[in-house]
């Protein structure tokens, strides 16, 4: 089962590498997703702030996408990603918009290169967390854990899985962006036969076609996710030290998956993951 684990992380690596320099070409205005989500996160952070702004740990920041957006917002913001062509990325974006931002490369279950502590928040956005088997799961919650101050959140997105294991959809339907002459279409295909990994899950193809001067071109990415329902992750984040755990629906919040929201209890003694 580990071979199979460290198979799967370096896929996962892998998609991430390789998607680095497309990833924005998934949303329909990238700018307008960056200034969108962090407004989402910052109604939740709000009654946290007191007016002032927060320390925030984006621990799986990809190219940048929330950490950007919350440090526009005037928070003070470390990111960090497992991909280091995200981070090479995310780096240059918040750089090109006049960001101060610390960016580290460095792996959720451990989080040893994020030297700092003692944050106000820790956010891991953009369904994130299902690429981690159950064992991983529960070492990056503590280490999440350990860079939290007494008392800080946690928030995080995934998809909604309690729902997608019942349906098993084989496509997303094509999304198709741009005007004639810089087109492109972004859609989805979601092979459940041929997941390997714990439990259930599927394996995601991403394709991007885009159109130039030369014509068409299919960009085809590749990765892995498990099925990480609620109450897994509920429980998980119980047996690192969080309490008050919530889920908050797209409803409730304008975020497009579900959130959860959790504290650190001020009575945990972790120090960090094992």
């Amino acid at each position: 089962m580990q071979g199979l684990v460290i198979r799967m992380n370096v896929q996962v690596n892998k998609f991430y590498e390789e998607l680095a320099d497309y990833y924005h070409l998934i949303f329909e205005d990238w700018d307008s997703s960056i200034k969108r989500q962090a407004g989402v996160m910052n109604n939740l952070l709000i009654p946290e702030t007191s007016g002032k702004p927060l320390r925030i740990l984006d621990c799986a920041c990809g190219i940048g996408t929330q950490s950007i957006g919350l440090a526009m917002l005037g928070h003070q913001v470390v990111a960090s990603d497992l991909c280091e062509a995200a981070v090479l990325r995310a780096r240059t974006e918040a750089q090109r918009r006049g960001l101060t931002v610390t960016f580290h490369v460095s792996d959720m279950t451990s989080l040893r290169e994020v030297t700092d502590s003692g944050f106000d928040v820790v956010v891991a956005m953009d369904n994130a967390l299902p690429h981690l088997s159950p064992g991983q799961l529960g070492q990056a919650a503590k280490a999440i854990a350990s860079k939290l101050r007494s008392g800080g959140l946690f928030l995080a997105n995934i998809r909604d899985y309690d729902a997608l294991i019942l349906e098993r959809p084989r496509v997303q339907a094509p999304a198709f962006y741009g005007a004639p002459g810089n087109r492109r279409i972004v859609h989805q295909v979601w092979d459940w036969d041929a997941y390997a990994g714990e439990g259930s899950g599927h394996v995601l193809h991403v394709y991007i076609t885009v159109e130039s001067e030369e014509g068409w071109k299919s960009h085809h990415f590749v990765s892995t996710y498990r099925c990480l329902l609620r109450q897994e992750l509920s429980e998980a984040l119980s047996a690192a030290g969080f309490e008050d755990v919530r889920w908050l629906m797209p409803a409730e919040t304008g975020s497009y998956q579900p959130m959860v929201w959790a504290r650190l209890s001020p009575s945990s003694t972790l120090l960090g993951p094992n």
